[in-house]
This record gives structure tokens, sequence and C-alpha cells, in this order.
């Protein structure tokens, strides 16, 4: 049976961050992933925001590492029938280094990132199938692959496998997981000229735009994205499953309606497709958060369910990476005390108490119940286009006073009660 000091199952964000931390320290670790290579079976086009581990890990790390622009500008779409509302911010202070995000591909970034790994000495063993953990007693003592002999062992091991973590399942570490809780992202890839995307999106240099539409899944609760890359752009779709099951529509015929409205038509006019791919997400925000370690065995990214999204931010690239330094941290420790006991490994759980990892996903719990209103993706962006365009409009009738529009409107679309309550919640979720 071939031996290691550490083994890492998955090689995504947090699986080689934690190699890399080991290994640099001189630990025999092996990364184990199941794709042709790092990040092959990611659908990840999307925006990596600012992280100081990576800066921390690899100096210069946004001169070195391949993403494909750093983000200045953060646009909010708000569709309804017929009419769209756009909000946008852009600051100069994400303009220069070290910048505040990044889009990236995470094939082309996980394959480099993993490949900092292995230039530390870590090995990566690809195209490989963890089957199961390797017990002795009541210690994880390994893993079992469905390739070599079948059996590595290791005194710890560190679970990145994903949101759907087979391995945390086995381990007792993860209930099958809600509806309610998970979300299906669905995507495309455009091709688009440098210059163009630049054009429509007001860019210049290696500048990068991302925007978000609430109101376009025919109230499916979710949301829209476009993220722009060098010479291509990102577009998709999020649905919960729960109220996609409810509303029982299909997600691609809701993809092609949005692919076909006004805003995002005139943004891919001329565009080339192509692909299609399609992803489950974790939207349970810290409920979701799972058992993080045992004897022998710790869980990191999104297998430890580190995702959040509080409507406005959606963070889980940038927890991953900081819980897999973390866990390394863990592991070297208990390295020290030759101790791998679940009271020593529970140091992991302190110390994402102590970073923005826990602290963050606490302060926007309750913000997982403000994405469950169903009036946020449907009967709020169509008063946003209602009151807009009672604001705007010009027909030769005396115009009311812009409170009485705005009040006019509420009380059509909706009680005030349920406003008021809609308000409340809404302000406890994010204050």
């Amino acid at each position: 049976m071939k031996t290691y000091d550490a083994i890492i199952v998955g090689a995504g964000p947090a699986g080689a961050t934690a190699a890399l931390v080991m290994a640099r320290k001189g630990l025999k670790v092996l990364l184990v992933e199941r794709g042709d290579a790092p990040g092959s079976k990611n659908m990840f086009g999307g925006m990596l925001p600012g992280c100081p581990i990576v800066e921390e890990l690899l100096p210069g790390f946004w001169e070195k590492a391949p993403w494909e622009r750093h983000v200045v500008k953060r646009l909010l779409t708000i569709m309804s029938d017929g009419s769209s509302t756009q909000l946008a911010f852009e600051s100069k202070n994400f303009d220069r280094p070290p910048y505040n995000g990044y889009t990236l591909f995470r094939p082309t970034f996980d394959k480099w990132y993993a490949e900092k790994a292995c230039e530390a000495g870590a090995d990566l063993l690809t195209c490989c199938l963890v089957e199961d953990l390797l017990q002795k007693g009541n210690s994880v003592s390994g893993v079992r692959i469905g390739r070599m002999d079948g059996a590595i062992s290791a005194p710890v091991t560190i679970v990145c496998d994903g949101v759907l973590s087979l391995l945390a399942k086995k381990a007792g570490f993860l209930k099958a997981p809600k509806p309610s809780d998970m979300a299906l992202g669905v995507k495309a890839l455009f091709r688009l000229k440098e210059e163009e995307i630049n054009e429509r999106f007001h860019l210049v240099r290696r500048q990068g735009a991302t925007q978000e539409f609430l109101g376009c899944t025919d109230g499916i609760r979710g949301g829209g994205f476009i993220y722009t890359q060098t010479e291509t752009l990102s577009v998709g779709l999020v649905f919960h499953l729960d109220s996609l099951r409810d509303r029982g529509l299909a997600p691609y015929d809701v993809f092609q309606r949005f692919l076909s409205s006004d805003p995002v038509r005139k943004s891919l006019k001329g565009a080339e497709l192509l692909e299609y791919s399609a992803h489950v997400l974790p939207e349970g925000g810290y409920r979701l958060v799972s058992k993080l370690f045992a004897d022998g065995m710790l869980l990191a990214g999104d297998a430890a369910g580190l995702c959040y999204t509080n409507g406005i931010n959606q963070e889980g690239m940038n927890l991953a990476i900081t819980s897999g330094f973390h866990a390394a941290e863990t592991v070297l420790d208990a390295f020290g005390k030759g101790d791998f006991s679940a009271r020593q490994l529970a140091q992991y759980k302190t110390r994402l108490d102590e970073s923005f990892v826990l602290k963050d996903m606490k302060t926007f719990e309750k913000a997982v119940d403000l994405m469950h209103n169903e009036r946020l993706f449907s009967v709020y962006p169509r008063l946003v286009g209602t009151i807009l365009e009672q604001m705007y409009r010009s027909d030769g009738k005396p115009r009311k006073p812009m409170g009485r529009v705005g009040w006019d409107a509420v009380r059509e679309a909706l009680p005030v009660k349920e406003l008021l309550i809609d308000l409340v919640k809404g302000g406890r979720s994010l204050i």
C-alpha cells in the first residue's frame, strides 16, 4: 500500500491551496482529481473576488495567474415586461493591483494553480475516482481508488470533492440536501471580439464587468448573469431547485427566453455560441455548513458547504481557497504534535471562525430566507418597471406627484402589509 503524509481529494481551488501549503513545508502530499485535468469538469466562467491568501502564497499573483479581466464595473439589471432598469457601479480603486476581483475560466485557472502545488512537491493523480475512505478504528486512514492497488494510506485526508461530496456523505458528514438548499446553474459561452466587448460594456485595456439580472426567470426564484472574459461572454441563469420544480418549467426554455430578451440580445449581437453547461450549486448558506472535521479527516470548499449569497455578492471560490489554506495549516500543526484526532483537528473550525469565511456566512445567514421570497423575483421587478414607466411617460395628461405614482403602483401590485413585512425581513437579513 502506498503511503503519503496527506491525501487531498479534489484539485479545485481548496484542494490545490491545501496541497501547495503542505508541500512547501515538506510533507509528502497526494492530490487526487477525477477529471482529465484540474478544473476540466467545472462550468465556472465567473468571478474570483479579491483573495489575500493567493497574494500571500503567490506574490504578484495578478501578474502570473491566467485570469481574463479585472472587474471594475458591477451592473444590476431589473427586468419586467417590456422594460428594464439598470444600476451601475464603477470604481477607480478596482482598476489598480492588487485587483478587487477577476473573471476567469476554471479549467484554465485550476490547472495552472494545481501545477503550482506540483512545483512545490505535491503529486497529482488525475482521471481517478476516489471510491471510499479507509478506516483504522474510528479514524480515517486513507482512501480507496479505482486504479493501482486500490488503496492509499495517510494519517489525514482533506476532502474537497465539491457540493455533492460522495466522501462527505459516506463519512456521515452530509445529509441529503433539500431542493430548497440547492440551485441549478445553466450557462452558455459566446465568442465575441475583445474590442466589441469593450465597446458594449464601456471598458478599456483588460478591464472587466459583471452584470446580474433580476426578474428574468419567469417567476422562478433565481437570477441571471453575464461575465466578461477577454474574447468571450459567459451568460447564464441560476434557479432554486424547489421553485423550478414547483413552477414546472423547463430550464432550457426559460434560458432561451432570457437570451432573447432585449438587454441580453443587445450584448450578444453577432456573438458565436460555443458551448452549454449546467451545474448544481449550494444555496443554503451558513445553515448548510457541514461538520468540518473528524479523526483523520477535514472538509473544505463546497464539500463543506462554504458558499453563500446575500443577494448582491456570490461568494464561493475565495472561501474555498481560504478554507484550503486553514485546513493545511491545521494539518501542519497536527504533524508537529503527532496527533490527528478530531480534538486536534478541531483547530480548523476555530481558524475558520476567526477568518472572514464563517464570519461573513454568519453575518448573512438570514439572507437565505430573503432569497426564498417569491415576490423578490416577480412582483418587485414588475413594480420597479411600472413606477419608472409612469414617471417617464409623456402623454399630454397632468402628471401625478412622484410619491403618488409610487404609492398607487405599490397598492396595485401587492397589499401594503406584505410590503412592510418584506421590508422588515429584508432589513433584518442584510443589516
